[in-house]
């Protein structure tokens, strides 16, 4: 579908006009009965020159609003009372702390570089594993720095939560519970509990 630049018109592609009794090309949108949201731009109705002018003519963008959503409607500051992410007073970017927490910009340097460090400690630790081992870590939600009774103890509280028989007889977590049993006997043999 592509936009001609005379008038909002598109290629018709074999279209018709969607006004009842129209045999014109269907060249230009209109909003349609889906609206736009999250998961799309919403549905379409595709009209003629003149229907679309009539469409337009009486369309009206404050149906089913209240007298008071139209007013914050119309206020110009309307839609800046949300506060994107990047820009609201937590936000970090990749671990990145916040100036405005430190007097001296050499403690947020200070803060970034021990963040780092021990970010790099946690991927030394995880070295000593198997990738596929590495995975059974996840699964138990174990770091690279667990150890075999830890290990034990981990695997016994999944075990308590997630089984049919500690839940009232609920089996949907089995699948869960299959995972984990899976992880444990992968970490049990790994070498580096050894």
């Amino acid at each position: 579908m592509r936009q001609t630049k005379f008038q909002g018109r598109f290629e018709s592609q074999g279209r018709l006009c969607q006004a009842p009794g129209c045999e014109e090309a269907g060249e230009f949108r209109a909003p349609g009965t889906r609206p736009a949201g999250f998961d799309g731009p919403g549905s379409y109705r595709w009209f003629c020159l003149d229907h679309v002018r009539a469409f337009n003519a009486g369309y009206d963008w404050f149906e089913g609003m209240s007298a008071e959503e139209i007013l914050h409607a119309q206020s110009p500051t309307a839609g800046w009372a949300t506060e994107t992410r990047a820009f609201s007073a937590s936000a970090t970017a990749g671990g990145i702390p916040r100036w405005a927490d430190f007097a001296d910009p050499l403690d947020a340097i200070g803060a970034r570089a021990a963040e780092i460090k021990r970010a790099a400690a946690g991927n030394a630790s995880m070295a000593r594993f198997t990738p596929r081992e590495r995975d059974a870590l996840n699964v138990m939600g174990l770091g690279g720095d667990a150890d075999r009774h830890g290990l034990r103890r981990r695997y016994s509280e999944l075990v308590r939560r997630y089984h049919p028989d500690r839940n009232g007889g609920d089996r949907s977590h089995e699948g869960r519970l299959q995972r984990v049993v899976e992880a444990y006997q992968v970490l049990r043999q790994a070498a580096a509990f050894a």
